[in-house]
Parts: C-alpha cells; sequence; structure tokens
C-alpha cells in the first residue's frame, strides 16, 4: 500500500490552554534539535493523534511540552505502506532494547527508517506496546472501557491512509519510562522527562509517522496528567 505524500498543515502559532491540566503544570515549547528550514510545526492536543510524511534527509523534532507525555509512534515507509517500524529487528541491529541516540530504528525488512540524531532523555522505550480500550479493561476494569487509547489514535489516523487494524504493529513509546530489571522484569512507572526535553529523527527514506500524545490516565506513563506534544519537521541546509 501506499501513502499519500504531503506535510502536515502548518500552525506555527499554537496557544497551549493551560487550564486544560493539572494546576501548576509548566509547558515548554522548547525549539526544534536540528536548525533548518521548518516545513511542518503543529502542537498535538493532549489525548489526541497526529500524522506527516518526513522526507528522506529531513528531521523530526518531537517536544515533550508538558513532561512525561508519553508520544506513542509507529513509522511506515510512505511509498508501501506494508513496509514499517519493527521492533526485534530494531532491537536485534543495535543491540540494546532502548533507544537512544545513533540508534537506527528498522523496518520489518531490516530496512532503515529513521534514525535518532538526537535525544534529551536517557532511554527511550520499544517493548511496553500502546494502550487499548481491550488493554484498560484488561488492566484496571471494564468502568474504563469508555476511555479511548493510543491504538484507537492509530486507527483513527491510519484510516485517513487506506489503512486499517491490519497496518498496526508494536510501537516505539517516546518519553515514556519502562526499565529492564536485571532479572527481566519490566513495568510502566514514573517518567524521567521534563517539560520541553526531546527527541530528533532523521528520515532515512520517505516516512509517514504517527504519533499519539497518550491518553492513559490508569498508570503513571503520563504522571496522569495528559499533555501536549509538538511536531516540528526541519529540512537542514546539507539536505536540501
Amino acid at each position: 500500500m501506499t501513502a499519500a505524500l504531503g506535510y502536515a498543515t502548518v500552525a506555527p502559532d499554537a496557544v497551549l490552554d493551560a487550564g486544560s491540566y493539572v494546576p501548576g503544570t509548566v509547558l515548554d515549547l522548547s525549539e526544534p534539535m536540528v536548525p533548518g528550514r521548518v516545513v511542518c510545526d503543529q502542537i498535538v492536543a493532549a489525548r489526541t493523534p497526529w500524522s506527516g510524511t518526513v522526507r528522506a534527509g529531513q528531521v523530526l523534532t518531537i517536544v515533550d511540552v508538558g513532561a512525561n507525555e508519553s508520544g506513542d509512534c509507529l513509522i511506515y515507509n510512505a511509498a508501501d505502506t506494508d513496509e514499517r517500524y519493527s521492533v526485534p529487528d530494531t532491537i536485534a541491529m543495535n543491540g540494546n532494547v532502548y533507544v537512544r541516540t545513533g540508534t537506527v530504528l528498522r523496518s520489518n525488512l531490516g530496512n532503515p527508517l529513521m534514525t535518532v540524531v538526537g535525544n534529551e532523555v536517557d532511554r527511550q522505550d520499544t517493548i511496553g506496546g500502546a494502550c487499548s480500550k481491550e488493554s484498560n479493561t484488561l488492566r484496571y476494569g471494564h468502568h474504563t472501557y469508555a476511555e479511548h487509547g493510543c491504538r484507537e489514535n492509530f486507527l483513527y489516523e491510519a484510516s485517513k491512509y487506506g489503512m486499517g487494524v491490519r497496518d498496526l504493529v508494536s510501537n516505539l513509546n517516546w518519553f515514556m519510562n519502562v526499565p529492564v530489571e536485571a532479572d527481566g522484569t519490566l513495568g510502566i512507572v514514573d517518567g524521567i522527562s521534563a517539560p520541553g526535553k526531546r527527541v530528533a529523527l532523521r528520515a532515512e527514506m520517505d516516512v509517514l509517522v504517527f504519533v499519539s500524545a497518550c491518553p492513559q490516565m490508569n498508570n503513571p506513563c503520563n504522571d496522569f496528567n495528559p499533555t501536549p506534544l509538538r511536531m516540528v519537521i526541519t529540512e537542514p541546509e546539507e539536505a536540501r
């Protein structure tokens, strides 16, 4: 399947409604990690999804505007979305379960999709998965069924490109803290990010990126306070 190429609508003057968050929440929009011509600048409201095309050589900076807001993420080859981000290939070919500066994000064909060229959080997660209405009810009770999760956000964005359930795979979780203990146990615990912290990804081919500003309110992945993300795509001088 081929995704439609093109950039998201630029919204450089987005206004953040501080009254929507826990009192005292600090919001920091920060700046792109890699300078260059800005081709997309959008605020992703708390609990909502985003998608956009990042062309080869361009850099996507994701800003954790309010601190510890998990940005669930999927990546596809924009020319053929049957090629998509692969957790096992990325872990095996980088030799590490954590995503850090220099990590090459690999596809199910083993090809490089994006490279982490900047990262202000010690480790980024790619094993914690995405929340959903089903996992919420299993973990937290049937009273949570009305709460949408990142899976539902992904499906909403996927529908814009003629994609659906069969196109969803295991994902990245920017700014979510999932430590792996010596005995192999893991859990979703308090975050290690802060307002304005960033991660920057250089596209190694034209890629379609989905991001969900995680709406989860039943575990500490968002510090029980979902906040926005900022998505900035820049075209560095050397990429022109």
